[in-house]
């Protein structure tokens, strides 16, 4: 009897450390249109990959002025760029073609 509750107890404890871990695998998109990011603030769990979208017909670029990981995506006018962020903090994103098209996210 004791080795069953002993092999049930470890089973909840395993159970409950996997759910404390935070989700990996998660995606958040942003867009970028018409010189702005949508959403323009986005706070996500670490491990969660980002996907920006080119969804406005100028060209624009992704650029990390701030933040734990440097990124960039070039510039381009269509398509998508994906980034995992892997570390906690905040980043201060923008375009480096217009200079008001700022984004901020929080990985918690």
């Amino acid at each position: 009897m004791k080795r069953i509750l002993a092999a049930t107890l470890t089973a909840a404890l395993a159970a409950a450390a996997v759910a404390a871990l935070p989700a990996s695998g998660a995606t958040t998109s942003i867009r970028l249109v018409d010189n702005k990011f949508r959403p323009a603030k986005v706070t996500v769990a670490r491990g969660t990959t980002v996907r920006f979208v080119w969804a406005g017909r100028n060209q624009h670029n992704v650029f990390v002025f701030s933040g734990p990981q440097n990124f960039h995506s070039g510039t381009k006018r269509t398509g998508t760029y994906r980034k995992r962020l892997t570390r906690k903090g905040t980043f201060q994103l923008g375009c480096t073609l217009h200079a008001g098209m700022t984004l901020t996210i929080r990985v918690r």
